[in-house]
């Protein structure tokens, strides 16, 4: 499976599966991110690719020491399904 790909210049994490883009963009504030939307083409769905986009996304809001407001309901959910990620809730 591809590695997962930030680009910072459009505030976006992305892979392809399959021949299939997944996405989450998100918007970045001063100290923090809002993730705004994570889209998977249903080709891929329930294979976990959101969760790595999500994952993804937090992963990099912790390395660079911003919080992390889950606007979108998926990341929402994931994060609440995976405490270890609560301190980074903004």
């Amino acid at each position: 499976m591809e590695e997962v790909r930030h680009d910072a210049a459009h505030q976006r994490f992305s892979v392809t599966v399959d021949g299939h883009l997944a996405v989450l963009d998100y918007v970045r504030g001063d100290s923090a991110i809002a993730i705004t939307h994570t889209g998977v083409p249903r080709a891929i769905g329930g294979r976990g690719v959101a969760a790595r986009l999500v994952r993804a996304a937090l992963l990099h809001a912790r390395n660079e020491g911003l919080r992390v407001d889950p606007q979108c309901s998926y990341a929402d959910a994931w994060m609440r399904r995976h405490p270890e990620f609560d301190a980074l809730r903004a």
